[in-house]
């Protein structure tokens, strides 16, 4: 069901970070990234927050759920293994470029009618045995070109202009503003372009939790639920293989999750709890740590998010020390068991 209300668009404004988590080198803290973090439990109510949850941000590639869920409210006829491809940030392996030429082979289309920019692939090691073999950047390889098959097909089947699926007053982008809305709650504060060409909305990062949260709560027979079910199931898809969010959905039973350039990270749990991150200077080192100590504030088992601390600080070959999320993450003292 579509939200019946939507609140004021978020504030444009500097948005007030606070320090989310430490560098910690040899027992000192060697560096502090500021962020902003919240944490929903699962009746949609603010547990905690940190920084500025309020003020308008652009999620990038995690709001890629909320867009997957508009295509398929709007007709897309993809599940599994290519609906979750379709929501993928991938690393540029064979079975993403496998799945992106079999979206567009459905569609009756090929690679030169993608729009997303030419580039190698996303995953350092894919991208050097690309450029071994001597392959330039391609639409394919396009860590988002899956995306844009599926908005390419969604186009064929209603029979909308292709040439200009990326216009923000073309009907698929209209469609797709239309849910941005009604999954966050509130007006869109800003429109722009995102790094592969396709519009890129501004919410808040509350906003960006409570779209996750109705996504990963969604009932059968809901575009939602289809949508949550390709992205648990198929996490690789959606990434890669090795990935964080992948694997970190591999470790929380029924958690949904996406992350997105410049730090963002959003992810729910079946029974409405939530969690969005945003590291202020765009830091992936940051990020994955600062989502496992959120995830464990909500309430999931610190067991099963042990191994999402971050990469070691080293020194000499050998680590000493790490990322440390700030005390105000620290999981309550008796954890809310996941569900799936």
């Amino acid at each position: 069901m579509r939200s019946s209300f939507l609140a004021d668009a978020p504030a444009i404004r500097e948005p007030r970070h606070a320090p989310v988590a430490h560098v910690m080198r040899g027992g000192l803290i060697e560096g502090v990234h500021y962020g902003s973090v919240v944490v929903l439990d699962g009746e949609g109510e603010v547990r905690m927050s940190l920084g500025d949850i309020e003020a308008a941000c652009y999620p990038r590639s995690a709001l890629k759920p909320v867009q997957a869920v508009a295509m398929v409210r709007a007709g897309l006829p993809l599940d599994g293994v290519l609906l979750s491809l379709a929501m993928g940030s991938h690393s540029g392996e064979e079975h993403h470029l496998a799945g992106t030429r079999l979206i567009l082979e459905l569609a009756g289309l090929t690679e030169a009618d993608l729009r997303n920019v030419p580039d190698l692939p996303y995953a350092p090691a894919v991208r050097d045995t690309w450029v071994r073999e001597g392959r330039g950047p391609s639409r394919l390889a396009q860590n988002c070109s899956g995306k844009h098959a599926a908005m390419l097909y969604l186009c064929k089947v209603s029979g909308w202009p292709l040439e200009t699926y990326l216009d923000a007053d073309h009907p698929l982008q209209k469609a797709i503003a239309e849910t941005v809305e009604d999954l966050t709650g509130q007006h869109i504060a800003n429109v722009t372009v995102d790094g592969c060409g396709a519009p890129l909305f501004a919410v808040s990062l509350h906003g960006l939790a409570r779209a996750a949260a109705r996504i990963a709560t969604a009932p059968p027979d809901t575009a939602e639920h289809r949508v949550a079910g390709a992205l648990r199931i198929h996490p690789e898809m959606a990434s890669g293989t090795g990935r964080d969010t992948a694997e970190l959905m591999r470790a929380v039973p029924g958690l949904l999750a996406k992350d997105g350039f410049e730090g963002v990270q959003v992810a729910a749990l079946p029974d409405g709890r939530a969690i969005a991150v945003k590291i202020a200077d765009g830091a992936d080192r940051a990020r994955i740590a600062v989502t496992a100590a959120a995830l464990a504030r909500a309430g999931v088992e610190p067991r099963l998010l042990a191994g999402f601390a971050g990469e070691p600080v080293t020194g000499g070959g050998r680590a000493v020390g790490g990322i440390r999320p700030v005390a105000a993450l620290d999981p309550p003292v008796t954890p809310v068991a996941a569900t799936a």
